[in-house]
């Protein structure tokens, strides 16, 4: 599989991004957020065919456990679900959201197209929510210098309810499809969400690591006051599911990861970002949902 960017995604991110820009995400209602767990720290890329699975960020660590016989959530899907989980919840204020009619309206929310068969996205958006809502996730803040420990363990939600008929997407169900956001996960999101752009979540949704580092990016222009320099080996560290800790590894690491950075640019121009061999520069630039 090539790893550059034809003409074609390029003409086509370009064609996104001019919408973007041409309207303010406030006035086109397409602010979505993202708990900042998840943007700190990232779900597996690909699947890794354990049940156990950890990222780092300097002191903070997640960690995700899943049953052995469903395994852990990866790729794409997952993180169009929780961003949609964490702007619903704070649009409604609400543990509880209620899923839609029809699987085919909920998956539209998600910017998925419902196909059947074996490997249509209708299996595939049911294995993963199935991946994620029985996986229990870990935060912890280690910072042994300083002497400082906290950890946070839940769930994403206590209930799931899918009343939906896989083989008539587009049939409304007898009862409403719900989920019960765990009240871990629901003040980690009301309390400290990352606003984001749903026009760029779709825009970049054919690539999980672009979402991570557009959701990243918007997050730390919320804060950075100054030039800061990010080693490759803890960018690996944070976003490298699936590469290996070799030279071939940390290569193919590095350069995927600056082809799907050219990808969040070309939607995301005020992120400032320079690349050098052995660091990712990042300088002080607008977040991509402005404060009021």
């Amino acid at each position: 599989m090539s790893h550059r960017l034809s003409q074609e995604s390029i003409d086509k991110l370009i064609h996104e991004a001019i919408l973007v820009e041409a309207e303010e995400a406030r006035e086109a209602g397409t602010i979505g957020y993202m708990a900042r767990a998840l943007t700190m720290a990232t779900i597996p890329h690909r699947d890794p065919k354990t049940n156990e699975f950890e990222r780092e960020n300097g002191h903070f660590t997640l960690r995700i456990m899943a049953p052995s016989k469903v395994g852990l959530p990866y790729g794409v899907y997952p993180r169009l679900m929780l961003s949609w989980l964490s702007t619903e919840a704070v649009r409604t204020k609400s543990p509880h959201l209620e899923l839609g009619d029809s699987l085919s309206a909920f998956m539209n929310a998600l910017g998925i197209s419902p196909t059947g068969g074996r490997w249509g996205t209708i299996p595939r958006l049911k294995d993963q929510m199935q991946r994620l809502f029985t996986s229990t996730v870990s935060c912890t803040y280690d910072n042994t210098t300083e002497g400082q420990w906290s950890d946070v363990g839940f769930r994403i939600a206590n209930e799931i309810h899918l009343w939906w008929d896989p083989k008539n997407p587009k049939q409304s169900a007898l009862w409403g499809s719900s989920i019960d956001l765990s009240e871990s996960f629901y003040k980690e999101v009301v309390d400290r969400p990352v606003p984001i752009d749903l026009r760029a979540i779709r825009a970049l949704k054919s690539s999980s690591m672009a979402l991570d580092i557009y959701c990243w990016l918007t997050y730390r222009n919320s804060y950075l006051k100054k030039p800061t320099n990010i080693p490759w080996e803890l960018l690996r560290m944070q976003f490298g599911t699936g590469y290996k800790d070799t030279k071939q590894g940390r290569y193919e690491f590095k350069r995927q990861f600056k082809n799907q950075l050219k990808k969040v640019l070309v939607i995301y121009p005020d992120a400032k970002v320079n690349v050098d061999g052995e660091h990712l520069l990042l300088l002080p630039g607008r977040t991509h949902i402005q404060r009021r």
